[in-house]
């Protein structure tokens, strides 16, 4: 069968390489695969698909410095992981019988206990009968922190393989931010991550192992595993099992491109996520090992893990490229010729692949220049939620610009002129038309000091490239915010951000829960993070990554606190893993990139032509794409219409199930709906703020009664932030 479109060729900045222990590996595993039950008789492989696969060769190439004993473990875990997913194919796939996953996936959470003395059931099937034996012969050299992580990172492999299923049985195929969210859990790149801990004898240390360095490190690994594994099984996936599940698929339908586009496409994306990874590796983890004092042993385990995922980049790579599971046929004959064509292992030696589309697509991350665009460019939003504004709105207004004058935040960069026209007391109308007078006026000062908040910490920290000083000030902040006791933050603020944060923290966070300050806390908390994460990017003048810009754009956003403050009025109503369920956070996802998208279309003459910004989504397609204003602006408002319409697909379709799944009565149900329309409303109130507001159009960028230019702050020690140009962009922090 003719391949459906020509590999293209892969950037492989490492060298692969090839454990001695391989032959050992496939006599041990083939030995263990029988005992187990997968061969023979299982009516999934007989022994010559399981030396075709040559599951060996590939541990031996992703794990090529382990001892004997952890490649045959390893091996044994992989064959493991692609026995299920055949199995779940030919059982659950191809019948569509959705009732039998989910009974057949629910049980093997049991063969993974933290403390082996609990015990296991009798296993049914091989599936079982292997992961039982696994979890058995690993645990016991990893620690409790480890084995949590790793049973949660497999019962997503096995859990997210229903929301395959479900796809196929409705014919639908992904968005692409909701495809690379998905295919993390079900694709097993961070399960892979796991064992890579295991076999480099390298584990994460707890303390750092959820921070947003390690976190990138194994997502930007996970979705260059995962893309280039979708090159490479397009063929076999989509045209011979009928998967809708697959990024070229996926890239295909969303541009509306052929397929070969489509395939390169995913190409510049795997590598714009394995350069993602190389970045983050070289300048963020190693200030994460100083800001945290980790021990130079802790330091050299991350430097191993590190190793450990570039060794399994290059090994996959070289594995995909030998198996008969996957199409192959002329890869990497595009360059022509090399001295070292068809030897095994030497695929990274081939220098030609880092120069090409791969050199010039960093350049292009690394060369932007602030340029004239014109009004940004709208387009019809058709959000289908209706407007409902508070009438508490002029009240919430005055007295929330009272309170910005009494702390101090229209004293530097703000004035009364700047944020009367902000009118963030509007958005907060929008946001929560229910609210009660002093639930709104609390609202409108939170979305006042997070939108002064990001004006102030580029002008005062982004010109002078002070990543120090703005690590302090957010230290400063979260002192603000103590959750054994809120009135305690007043004591230590000074300067006016702290005293704003410290009031609104009292006012907020003291009628709470322990546990509901705690979550708050955690929100603002990535917040105030995520804006050193602009500020690491302003330093390099460095185009975000697209995956990475989106998923931290949520938290610069600040809708990670919203959301968690609209949770917190259901406390005790509906049960905290509700919120944790796939569909729900899929749900709050598709909100966030919604509204986040909404912004940087409105946002982008102010944030490109007048401030020099590199965080706008429009930006960031054409630094991917290499094309023009309308192309991009075109391509952000179908993700962003897309992203709605999952919204809609996920409300009508799945929280209905997630209602059965926890039993939930005619409250919880009601509580469920509330939530739904709150969040509804939250999207209408951000659409019509950025209609009315004066920060946007380019009467208010270019003059006018309010006109978009920050005043730079006084005092000491801010000499260095009194520059020429207007500050960086201000999304609405909510």
């Amino acid at each position: 069968m003719a391949q459906p479109f020509v590999l293209p060729d892969f950037y492989v900045p490492y060298p692969a390489r090839l454990n001695p222990h391989v032959e050992e590996a496939r006599r041990h595993t083939r030995k263990w695969a029988r005992r187990m039950g997968m061969l023979e008789g299982s009516g999934i492989w007989e022994e010559s698909d399981l030396e075709a696969h040559d599951y060996a060769l590939l541990c031996a190439y992703t794990h090529p410095d382990c001892d004997a004993q952890a490649l045959g473990l390893v091996t044994d875990w992989y064959v493991w992981v692609f026995f299920f997913d055949d199995h779940f194919l030919e059982v659950f796939k191809r019948s569509q019988d959705l009732a039998g996953a989910k009974a057949y996936l629910g049980r093997l959470p049991a063969f993974m206990p933290m403390d082996l003395s609990q015990g296991t059931p009798e296993p049914t099937n091989p599936v079982e009968a292997g992961l039982a034996d696994l979890w058995e012969r690993t645990v016991p050299s990893m620690s409790p922190a480890w084995r949590a992580r790793f049973a949660e990172s497999t019962k997503n492999l096995l859990d997210e393989s229903m929301w395959e299923l479900a796809n196929i049985d409705a014919g639908r195929v992904a968005n692409p931010l909701e495809y690379i969210e998905m295919r993390r859990k079900v694709g097993g790149a961070p399960w892979s991550a796991g064992l890579v801990e295991y076999a480099a004898g390298a584990e994460v240390p707890e303390q750092v192992a959820m921070t947003r360095p390690l976190r990138v490190l194994r997502d930007s690994f996970s979705d260059a595993v995962h893309l280039r594994n979708d090159l490479f099984s397009y063929q076999r996936e989509v045209e011979d099992e009928g998967e809708n599940s697959n990024g070229v698929l996926v890239l295909e339908r969303f541009l509306g491109c052929t397929t070969q586009e489509a395939a390169d496409a995913v190409n510049d994306l795997l590598t714009s996520r394995v350069q993602q990874f190389e970045n983050t590796a070289l300048t963020e983890v190693p200030a994460l090992c100083l800001d945290k004092g980790l021990t130079p042993q802790e330091c050299t385990a991350i430097a191993a893990y590190t190793k450990g995922l570039q060794d399994w980049q290059s090994g996959g790579h070289e594995w995909h490229m030998r198996s008969s599971r996957y199409m192959n046929d002329g890869v990497g004959e595009a360059v022509g010729p090399s001295s070292v064509a068809g030897v095994w292992g030497t695929s990274a030696l081939d220098i030609r692949t880092l120069f090409g589309r791969p050199a010039a697509a960093r350049l292009r991350t690394l060369t932007h220049r602030p340029r004239q665009v014109g009004p940004s460019l709208l387009p019809d939003f058709a959000l289908p939620f209706p407007l409902t504004l508070s009438p508490h709105l002029d009240d919430a207004r005055r007295k929330s610009v009272d309170w910005a004058g009494r702390m101090g935040l229209l004293n530097d960069i703000w004035d009364e002129a700047k944020i009367k026209g902000f009118d963030l007391a509007l958005c907060a109308a929008g946001l929560d038309p229910d609210a009660t007078p002093e639930e709104l006026e609390l609202s409108a000062e939170w979305l006042t000091w997070g939108t002064y908040g990001d004006d102030y910490y580029p002008v005062v920290f982004g010109a002078p490239r002070d990543l120090a000083g703005a690590r302090l000030c957010n230290d400063r902040l979260k002192a603000c915010m103590p959750v054994d006791a809120p009135e305690a933050g007043a004591a230590v603020a000074v300067a006016p951000m702290e005293r704003s944060l410290a009031d609104l923290w009292a006012r907020t966070a003291g009628p709470m829960s322990a546990e509901a300050r705690g979550s708050l806390r955690a929100a603002v908390d990535v917040m105030l993070d995520s804006w050193l994460w602009e500020l690491h990017n302003q330093a390099q003048h460095r185009v975000p990554d697209p995956v990475d810009y989106i998923e931290m754009r949520r938290f610069t956003f600040g809708s990670d606190m919203t959301m968690s403050l609209c949770r917190l009025r259901h406390e005790g109503e509906l049960p905290a893993e509700l919120y944790a369920s796939g569909p729900v956070r899929a749900l709050e996802n598709a909100a966030m990139d919604y509204a986040c998208l909404l912004n940087d279309l409105f946002s982008y003459q102010k944030e490109v032509e007048y401030e020099g910004e590199i965080h706008n989504a429009v930006l960031v397609v054409q630094t991917f794409f290499d094309c023009d204003y309308p192309t991009g602006f075109a391509m952000t408002a179908d993700l962003m219409h897309s992203r709605l319409e999952q919204f809609l697909h996920v409300k009508e379709h799945e929280l209905p199930v997630v209602c059965d799944e926890f039993g939930l009565g005619e409250n919880g149900r009601a509580a469920l709906a509330t939530y739904v329309r709150e969040l509804e409303d939250w999207l209408a109130g951000i659409l019509n703020w950025h209609r009315r507001v004066r920060r946007y159009k380019e009467e208010d960028l270019r003059g006018g009664a309010a006109p978009w230019r920050l005043g730079a702050p006084t005092g000491l020690g801010t000499s260095a932030a009194r520059i020429s140009l207007p500050a960086q962009r201000s999304a609405i922090r909510v």
